[in-house]
């Protein structure tokens, strides 16, 4: 018989969560660091109450808003390079409701953290309760129901006993680098407070290994023989390679056989770009340089990538002949592109597939070193504009036009372009700050014009690219690198959908600093109505009357508590971010910038569904386009 602890439920989960090992390369270490927790009915006797008296291991954080504190929790987990996760639990209903679009956020980006949202009575005999919704063809649905689509594993705990097998189960994905997303443990609040005999072995110490996937030895060998028959191969780095630890190899594969390195939004700053191959951005949001080679190579080498369609300039980037090698640990994300499938983790892979290549060269010569010198002189031209409203041209945008422009110069007060204002910032922080974004026209900038100086210093959410992530993954990196400077990159779009954790940041002592890019409007989805020739419809914050919205957000930040700086040059901007470093809490910089001061596309294309039947002849046009450029692509 087994020796047992009489428990209830929630108190038997947060025992097992205090006692969960992970242990990578021989170093063990805590793998559930917290629990991120908005307390409501459905949640705060049961779980609420088994913290209070077993969660004396766990970070226990009071979040502001469901959906914001799970973005902290996804942003701290992929800082700790997946091996370090946050918990995050809601009351019933809206509060769980909330965070079904982190859940989704998590697992596009394959990021471990695990959702115990509150739920209704597994007995059902206070149905319907307060928050509950009904279904006539089905009493069992709740809307903890909508969480398995966007989550990796999902169960509903609605027995005590269901508990040991459910988290065993969820565990396994959580640790498991092939399968690394988000679990949902549906938690009925009369089952939490539940008593069970639970056996006392179950709370004993567990170790999850992450042991090293090496692939076999004739997909190494297939893939060593496609590419020393290539002449101008590319390695394309993944989120999957920062995750592995995989900067070394990368670096002696690329240095040894001369082959360029460009990089996705996950996997930037896992080379920093001063080394020497390092090229930069690939794809819609890429460089030029990297968009170039892109297009001439003969092998692609894709290191834990998903080859989402910004990657893939919507699979246009590459040449039509050229042949695929993929490492990755998911055998599934091996066989995109009809690649040559290495399936094995990225740093071992690529250890093994250099000796296979000993004495190989691609035949680049100095042609990599000659297009990085050439895009550094085009990032140098973007950090150096005069931006004017009286020396506005048709070469800017032909389709805003100059008396709009005045306006929201007026408006704003600024002259400020975009790119000015984000390469001073590279300049002017220390480079081994942190910076994150998510959505809007930042993440394109950032990709192309951002040079990370030290490695693993830039956390882009464009899995998702989920509005409102900006904020409160600022919080969750610097939970995780509480010793560094963290900046959120945001737009005014996203500031407005999801700020709340500001005040979490605050409340804890955690220094955030906010850099709001402020265009009066969702710049981006505005430059992609007129691009495809549509009219700017719904995307400018101006009023009835068309008058351009100028606020205040600085003094949004101020009533919470942050230190604020409203800045309409670069000179100011760079004094704001010396001042802001000094201070010891949360800082908050307005910037005001001109719309349409953004970077353009580089050599590359983004399918959108464009209208195929229209009045106007600038969408019969961009429809047109669009069906070239399909032909162009390669199908699958």
């Amino acid at each position: 018989m087994y020796e047992t602890i009489n428990l209830t439920t929630a108190q038997a989960l947060v025992k097992f969560l205090n006692n969960q090992y992970i242990s990578v390369d021989g170093v063990e270490s805590k793998f559930v660091e917290g629990i991120f927790n908005i307390f409501g009915h459905g949640n705060v006797v049961g779980l609420g109450a088994a913290l209070e008296t077993h969660g004396e291991d766990l970070k226990i954080i009071q979040g502001k808003n469901e959906q914001g504190m799970a973005h902290a929790a996804i942003a701290y987990s992929k800082e700790k390079l997946r091996q370090k996760i946050y918990a995050v639990t809601s009351s019933i209903g809206p509060g769980a409701a909330n965070m079904v679009t982190a859940a989704g956020t998590a697992l596009a980006n394959n990021i471990p953290v695990l959702f115990l949202p509150g739920e209704t009575f597994s007995t059902r005999q206070p149905d319907p309760v307060l928050q509950q919704v009904e279904h006539e063809h089905s009493t069992s649905i709740t809307t903890n129901d909508a969480f398995k689509t966007v989550s990796r594993y999902w169960d509903r705990i609605d027995r005590p006993e269901k508990l040991m097998s459910a988290l065993i189960r969820a565990f396994e994905v959580l640790s498991n680098p092939a399968t690394a997303g988000p679990v949902t443990l549906s938690f009925p609040q009369d089952v939490q407070g539940e008593a069970y005999d639970f056996p006392k072995a179950f709370f004993e110490k567990r170790v999850h290994y992450i042991d090293r996937l090496k692939p076999s030895e004739r997909s190494l060998e297939e893939a060593a023989a496609v590419i020393q028959k290539s002449k101008r191969p590319v390695i394309i780095v993944g989120g999957g390679a920062k995750y592995s630890k995989a900067r070394e190899e990368l670096i002696e594969l690329s240095e040894k056989s001369n082959i360029p390195l460009v990089e996705t939004q996950a996997g930037k700053s896992t080379v920093e770009w001063d080394l020497k191959n390092q090229v930069g951005g690939l794809g819609v949001t890429g460089n030029a340089a990297a968009n170039y080679l892109a297009k001439e190579a003969d092998v692609i080498i894709g290191v834990g990538t998903r080859y989402t369609d910004f990657t893939t300039s919507s699979k246009s980037a590459f040449n039509s002949t050229a042949k695929f090698v993929n490492i990755n640990v998911s055998r599934f994300q091996t066989y995109k592109m009809d690649a040559v499938q290495v399936v094995g983790d990225a740093k071992v892979s690529l250890a093994l597939l250099t000796e296979q290549l000993d004495g190989y060269e691609a035949a680049y010569g100095e042609e990599i070193a000659d297009l990085k010198a050439n895009w550094e002189k085009e990032r140098e031209r973007l950090a150096n504009i005069t931006f004017s409203t009286e020396d506005f041209t048709p070469e800017i945008d032909d389709d805003f036009g100059q008396e709009r422009l005045n306006q929201y110069s007026e408006a704003l007060n600024t002259e400020l372009p975009q790119t000015n204002a984000l390469i001073a910032i590279n300049e002017t922080i220390d480079p081994d700050s942190q910076i994150i974004g998510s959505a809007g026209s930042l993440p394109g900038d950032l990709q192309r014009v951002w040079n990370a100086k030290v490695p693993n210093t830039y956390n882009l959410e464009y899995g998702y690219s989920t509005m409102g992530f900006e904020i409160s993954g600022a919080l969750g990196v610097k939970l995780a690198h509480p010793d560094k400077e963290v900046y959120s990159m945001v737009g005014d779009g996203s500031f407005l959908m999801l700020h709340s954790e500001l005040v979490t940041a605050l409340q804890y002592g955690q220094k955030i600093n906010i850099l709001l890019f402020d265009n009066s409007g969702f710049g981006c989805i505005n430059n992609l109505q007129l691009e495809q020739g549509g009219a700017s419809i719904g995307t400018e914050f101006t009023t009835p009357e068309g008058d351009i919205l100028n606020i205040d957000y600085a003094k949004v930040a101020e009533g919470y508590g942050a230190n604020v700086w409203r800045v309409n040059t670069v000179e100011e901007l760079k004094r704001a971010l010396e001042e802001a470093k000094e201070s010891s809490k949360s800082t908050f910089i307005d910037i005001k910038v001109l719309p349409k001061t953004m970077t353009a596309g580089y050599d590359a294309w983004w399918r959108v569904g464009v209208s195929e039947v229209s009045s106007k002849e600038s969408i019969q046009n961009a429809a047109k386009e669009m069906k070239v450029n399909i032909d162009k692509a390669r199908p699958y």
